[in-house]
């Protein structure tokens, strides 16, 4: 019972164990992590907490125990974490109890509190509506009430955990000094409900239903059993019928009041005067969401760092890979950022030992510094040129004036998406759990083949980006509808296709509201469209419309050698679905125009390689799955390669190659592609060997 709770645990995004103590990172810097001063702690389960309508959320208190054996008498500042995943089950996965923790050890009071309607609290889940936002604030100011609390609060946690921050912070709660939100949201509809106006079949459902499982694993009282039985009768309904009132096209499908009052970024973000901790990842589900809260933060001068790296939503709420910034263990850093903010320790190099804003710069394996996120950035902007055709690809982009007219048209093939990283990472990263790698995270080739592809020449110099990416594509439709999704990629001598961040768009929301959107110079670098039902517009079938794609922003650098790329879809299965309104629409066929009079292009923010490295990359991992699939495809030899490739192709380029030739139909293409995915699969699962008895 105790792995399959773990495993839960684990698709429900929760803040893994942090990874053993480090030694301190940044060099130069006179800061090291204090030892522990307490071996072990006490925690006293389900205690009631009484919100303002009488409600009583139920929290867990872990205090620190002497080498006595004696609970430490003295006030201490306090930790808050508030879950919807049920504390319960997080202490019986074993991420908690026994020896105190890290924080706890160094003189801190953890309080771990279960979210109105989840858990071991009462009640109906609010999916962070008005009320459970107002927990959040009433929770802190408790925990700062408390005999055994000296009145200074912060709180830390990822994901859910991490957007409650948010809401409490933005409050201005009596007694909470610093936050450190991991992989936390900003607009909830755009980050991850409805990504460009279609929705979110990869998270959302499993999310929702994660939610509902953990708040129905019982306690051991009678009252732990009526609240279980009240989560049943209130919040699954609620669940089911936000979903399906999405699906066939209702209000949940549009932005509106109800996605407005459960976002950060308008709701709470203005009014966070407390310093603040981030941490992202360049695959992760808020990809977009978690820059934004530091750009605000940023300009009004709140203290606030950001750590961006190169990871999916599970990696990024673990923290186990934080280390390799190079400024200690999560651990370590949440107890630098609390003794400096919570318990006032002095720190006179905090600031010049960490940046504001560290990143992972793709394509590199290098950590870059900066102290703003979009600043002083350039652009440059890129024109479609020609014209490309599934299968065959052989459009480009240019920084020229001067570009070769083109239509290129994009078939309606459902299993875009499935062979590329995105499939990874709307699904919060659950494929990189795998035993075995996953080459599709890793090569982009085999899934462009399914659309329409236009990358520029080898480059002479590197273009180093930093911050989100517009593209504007004159499209129609034989349909008047249908969805725009875009990969942009980073395209290697070799011939591996790094998909580094993607963007997709419904052409009948295409509305564009110029005033939110995002500008560097004169140039559109984030779209703003505001995704109502009254802007929804379907156009006649082959009328020619601009489309602004917001792509999500990456921090990346195209190397001398290699080719930028964009690639367009019409599907990004399992990720995006179509609502039952949207449905007709999405099954026509798309073609992109480029000319005069409809100049597609993509606009990029360009550093200009201006930041220094802060330590040396890691390799990536080929072997496992990739090996075996490439032995069993009959070796590199029998594949080709390329002419003028400075070394030997990845496997999905080799077999997009060998299996999808230029001569060939788009139809015969589909098919072998299909044939294709279902022998891997096989393969993939034959491969896959128990390390253990199932247990039961």
């Amino acid at each position: 019972m105790r792995r399959v709770v773990a495993l839960v645990l684990s698709l429900g995004l929760l803040l893994a164990p942090s990874a053993a103590p480090a030694e301190p990172s940044a060099p130069g810097s006179s800061w090291s992590p204090r030892p522990a001063e307490y071996p072990s702690s006490v925690t006293e389960s389900n205690v009631a907490i009484q919100m303002s309508d009488g409600l009583e959320l139920r929290g867990d208190i872990v205090r620190p125990v002497d080498e006595s054996g004696d609970v430490v008498d003295e006030p201490l500042p306090v930790v808050v974490t508030i879950t919807a995943y049920n504390k319960s089950a997080l202490s019986a996965a074993g991420f908690g109890g026994g020896e105190a923790d890290y924080l706890v050890s160094r003189g801190y009071v953890r309080l771990t509190v279960d979210a109105r309607g989840t858990g071991n609290s009462p009640g109906v889940w609010q999916v962070f509506g008005e009320r459970e936002q107002l927990d959040a604030k009433e929770v802190v100011e408790w925990a700062a009430q408390q005999p055994w609390s000296d009145g200074s609060v912060g709180m830390s946690g990822a994901s859910y955990m991490g957007i409650s921050q948010l809401f409490a912070a933005g409050q201005q709660p009596e007694g909470l000094e610093a936050i450190f939100p991991q992989v936390p949201s900003a607009e909830v509809y755009r980050d991850v409900v409805a990504s460009g106006g279609q929705l979110d079949v990869g998270f959302m459902p499993l999310w929702l239903g994660l939610v509902n499982v953990t708040g129905i694993i019982p306690g051991t009282s009678l009252e732990s059993i009526a609240v279980v039985l009240q989560h049943l009768l209130g919040t699954t309904p609620s669940s089911l019928s936000l979903l399906l009132n999405a699906f066939v096209g209702g209000e949940q499908a549009y932005d509106g009041p109800f996605y407005e009052e459960r976002s950060t970024l308008t709701r709470s973000v203005p009014n966070i005067d407390v310093p603040t901790f981030l941490v992202g990842g360049h695959y992760d589900l808020f990809q977009r969401g978690t820059p934004l809260v530091f750009e605000e933060l940023h300009e009004r001068g709140v203290p606030v760092k950001m750590i961006l790296g190169p990871w999916d939503h599970l990696q990024g709420s673990s923290g186990a890979e934080i280390v390799e910034a190079g400024y200690g263990t999560l651990d370590e850093l949440q107890l630098r950022w609390f003794d400096r903010y919570v318990k006032d320790l002095p720190d006179p190099t905090l600031d010049a030992d960490i940046a504001d804003f560290t990143y992972y710069e793709l394509g590199s394996g290098q950590w870059r510094e900066r102290n703003d996120y979009l600043d002083e950035q350039a652009v440059s902007v890129f024109r479609l040129s020609g014209t490309s055709a599934p299968i065959s690809g052989g459009g480009k982009l240019s920084e020229r004036e001067e570009i070769e007219n083109g239509s290129s048209s994009i078939a309606p093939i459902a299993l875009a998406g499935l062979c590329s990283r995105s499939a990874t990472q709307w699904t919060a990263g659950i494929t990189n759990q795998f035993p075995f790698p996953n080459p599709c995270n890793t090569d982009n080739a085999l899934n462009d083949r399914l659309g329409v592809v236009f990358e520029t020449e080898p480059l002479t110099e590197p273009l180093h980006m930093l911050g989100p990416i517009a593209a504007r594509l004159y499209a129609s439709s034989t349909t008047g509808d249908g969805l725009l999704s875009v990969h942009v990629s980073r395209v290697q001598p070799d011939g591996r296709v790094e998909r580094l961040t993607g963007g997709w768009q419904v052409m009948s929301l295409a509305a564009l509201d110029e005033e939110k959107s995002v500008k560097l110079g004169d140039e559109i670098v984030q779209p703003w469209h505001p995704f109502t039902r009254d802007s929804r517009r379907v156009r006649a079938p082959g009328e020619i419309t601009p489309v602004d794609v917001e792509v999500f922003p990456t921090g990346a650098v195209i190397n001398p050698g290699d080719r930028l790329r964009i690639s367009v879809q019409t599907f990004d299965l399992p990720h995006l679905a179509p609502t039952l309104e949207q449905l007709p629409g999405a099954l026509g066929v798309m073609t992109i125009h480029n000319s005069p009079e409809h100049p597609s292009r993509l606009v990029v923010p360009d550093l200009a390689g201006e930041a220094p490295p802060v330590s040396e990359p890691g390799g990536a991992d080929d072997s496992g799955l990739v090996g075996a699939i490439e032995d069993a495809l009959g070796g590199a030899a029998g594949l080709p390669v390329a002419a003028g490739a400075e070394s030997e192709k990845s496997w999905p380029a080799r077999v997009a190659d060998a299996l999808l030739p230029a001569t060939g139909s788009p139809m015969s293409g589909v098919l072998i592609l299909a044939a294709v995915a279902l022998v891997l699969g096989g393969l993939a699962l034959r491969l896959r060997r128990p390390e253990e008895p199932p247990s039961a």
